[in-house]
């Protein structure tokens, strides 16, 4: 058999391009993402949490409550001292500032607020501060669904339910107690009490005789004015809150617990419309 010439044709795929460029975009890629995903995750907290808990956060983190009693021992802003210590906390408007203060206002030790020796009952009563503010909403929270009937019973019978409203506030609970359509808290332009809003104070001095934290009274007046020069809201809104003052007295709350009684005239509307009758108000503050 004679021989066969065999030819082989090897094919070489050629890639176009300069070849591999590296990782390192990739790298700045994920920092981004993750970046991202930490703004958009601290958003949904910040709408998620309520006023209150973000307060709480807040609190955990404020620099106000002595962590350490040692130094930095640094050459930082504060030249080695903690940001606790005596000269700095007037800087931060706590402690004492005065040069010769009273033992009432003046800054001890390290931290400006305890004595030079340690002493474990400052922890103790911040523990027992935290516990009593605590304490102190929840009784708040009860008041308000007795008061507004959220929480199925209400001391207040259900057509009288129309002129309350309450709001948890930093300051303490607020009661607000506004004129409707029909049913006026108020004689028109005056400081007499109608029949309807004295069986709300009736009611209102019960609850607010439950609990031992002072009260503050203000009056809310939204009449038309004629005379800017000559405002009448000023002399009415304060003349209400004195009746209102007047009627828990009468209704054997303690005068000591009375901490203000203030005239807000048309100054602090409630509600949006500033005609709105429901601004024609009186408030009662249980304070913190």
């Amino acid at each position: 058999m004679a021989d066969q010439n065999i030819t082989v044709i090897k094919k070489k795929k050629v890639v176009a391009g300069g070849g591999h460029h590296g990782g390192a975009w990739k790298v700045a890629y994920a920092d981004f993402v993750t970046a991202m995903m930490a703004f958009f995750l601290l958003m949904w907290l910040l709408n998620a949490t309520t006023e209150k808990q973000r307060k709480g956060l807040a609190d955990y983190f404020s620099p106000t409550i002595p962590i350490h009693r040692t130094s930095g021992g640094g050459n930082g802003p504060f030249g080695g001292e903690t940001v606790f210590a005596e000269v700095n906390l007037p800087q931060a408007g706590r402690g004492a500032s005065d040069l010769s203060p009273t033992d009432e206002d003046e800054a001890k030790g390290e931290t400006g607020t305890s004595s030079s020796e340690a002493n474990d009952d400052d922890v103790n009563s911040s523990e027992s501060l935290g516990t009593a503010i605590t304490r102190e909403d929840e009784e708040f929270e009860l008041l308000e669904g007795l008061l507004t009937g959220s929480s199925g019973e209400s001391e207040i019978d259900n057509p009288l339910l129309q002129h309350v409203r309450t709001r948890l506030t930093d300051e303490g609970l607020v009661i607000e107690l506004f004129d409707q359509e029909g049913a006026r808290l108020f004689e028109d332009g005056s400081d007499t009490p109608t029949e309807e809003f004295s069986k709300l104070v009736d009611v209102i001095s019960k609850v607010v005789k439950t609990v031992r934290n002072r009260v503050a009274l203000s009056g809310h007046s939204f009449q038309p004015v004629l005379d800017l020069d000559e405002n009448p809201n000023w002399q009415l809104s304060s003349n209400r809150a004195h009746a209102l003052r007047r009627m828990l007295l009468s209704h054997d709350l303690k005068s000591n617990r009375i901490a203000r009684v203030t005239g807000q005239a048309d100054q602090e509307p409630s509600f949006e419309s500033a005609t709105d009758i429901r601004n024609n108000r009186v408030e009662i503050i249980l304070l913190r």
